[in-house]
């Protein structure tokens, strides 16, 4: 009796084993009954009937990373590239991921490699090395598309790294290097250019502003040389007034003033010890007698008048009559 009360314990314990099943966080687990899918179970605690259902397959609902190992791809103008992608993909039908499609992960591998190689192959390699969000977008879409009955959501489809062949690469660095080059010349060129027109507009500027110099200063020398001209017009017109009322006393006294102002420039001279005049002296007095002549003239009428006044005789020889004796004209010794 006791045997069978131990067998039916022992039966009661293994049926609750394995009756109670406990799906984890991220996981959906599919259940079967007799072999046919019937329902997923969701993250928690589940009780199935033992011996009639079963757990079938414990789908990853989490999104995935699946790497895509390196493929050589030939481009549309037959250049051969290594290119490693990987894709981000994640299980929105669980029953759907486990019974449609045998091996999910080899699926998603094998449908992103043959659009890759249609992708890529269909472009230039200046267009795979330059556009790769392009091409991203484009593998993202198809992929998706062919995997959408699998319950199988793409997340994102990215070109990790493409490997041009090595005399590409060496081909591609010079020109860089050539364009480089290229650019900095023409940097340089047309610094030049500017420099040069800066040069060329401060020259012009430069003689526009010494041409209005020359242009004022010219105006104002002419102007000054017109003034000085009218001076000495009014000068000579002076002279000419004074020469014309009093005759040839006036040229006389002029002489004279001007040959004493040049014998006292010798008189001045600090390096003057002997004075040689260039003119004898007797043209001096000459000249000196002519100013005396000069002063009686100017002086006759004065004269005149006074005596008139104190002799009542205009014949009376006066003083200063008698003070021309005394002066020697010219030529006298």
């Amino acid at each position: 009796m006791e045997f069978v009360l131990a067998a039916l314990l022992l039966l009661l314990v293994t049926f609750l084993f394995m009756a109670v099943r406990v799906v984890k966080q991220g996981f959906v687990y599919t259940i079967e009954r007799f072999g046919k899918f019937t329902k997923p179970a969701d993250p928690g605690l589940h009780i199935i009937v033992p011996f009639i259902e079963r757990i079938g397959h414990k789908v990853n609902m989490m999104e995935q990373v699946l790497d895509i190992p390196g493929q050589e791809i030939i481009t549309a103008d037959n250049a051969m590239v290594g290119v490693d992608a990987v894709v981000f993909f994640q299980v929105l039908d669980a029953g759907k991921a486990a019974y449609e499609v045998s091996s999910l992960y080899q699926a998603i591998m094998a449908l992103t490699t043959t659009n890759l190689r249609t992708v890529m192959g269909s472009m230039d390699l200046d267009e795979t090395l330059s556009k790769r969000d392009e091409i991203n977008a484009r593998l993202l879409a198809v992929v998706d598309h062919a995997t959408s009955p699998w319950g199988v959501k793409i997340t994102r489809v990215e070109i990790k790294d493409i490997r041009p062949p090595h005399d590409i690469s060496e081909a591609m660095a010079r020109q860089m290097k050539a364009e480089r080059l290229k650019r900095a010349e023409i940097l340089e060129a047309e610094g030049d250019k500017t420099s040069s027109i800066l040069r060329a507009e401060g020259r012009k500027q430069s003689a526009i502003l010494e041409a209005e110099g020359k242009r004022e200063a010219a105006f104002r020398d002419a102007e000054a040389r017109e003034r000085a001209a009218e001076a000495e017009a009014k000068a000579t017109q002076m002279v000419s007034d004074a020469i014309a009322a009093s005759g040839n006393q006036a040229i006389n006294y002029f002489i004279a003033q001007e040959y004493t102002k040049a014998v006292g420039k010798f008189a001045d001279s600090p390096n003057a010890k002997t004075i040689l005049f260039p003119v004898e002296s007797t043209q001096l007095i000459g000249s000196l007698g002519g100013i005396g002549e000069l002063v009686r003239d100017a002086m006759a009428p004065k004269q005149a008048d006074a005596g008139t006044a104190v002799g009542g005789r205009s014949g009376t020889q006066l003083p200063q009559e008698r003070a021309r004796t005394s002066v020697p004209r010219a030529g006298e010794s």
